[in-house]
């Protein structure tokens, strides 16, 4: 990551997150598999390295019942 970004004003940070975020939109079928693959094998490493609790899918559910009461 760019630190100088994150010394911009909290405005300008702003609108670079929005070009940013709106850049995605563009992505071609492919570009946007290899972003998919990418976060993929990050979440894989970080699971495999032990740095994420790992939730079960009943957990999720009894969370979002809740949520939704």
């Amino acid at each position: 990551m760019d630190s100088a970004a994150l010394h911009l004003p909290v405005s300008e940070r702003a609108k670079l997150a929005h070009r940013l975020l709106l850049s995605l939109e563009n992505l071609s079928d492919t570009e946007l598999q290899e972003v998919w693959l990418d976060e993929a094998q990050r979440r894989a490493d970080e699971i495999d390295q032990g740095l994420v609790e790992l939730i079960s899918a009943e957990e999720v559910s009894a969370k979002a019942r809740l949520l939704l009461k």
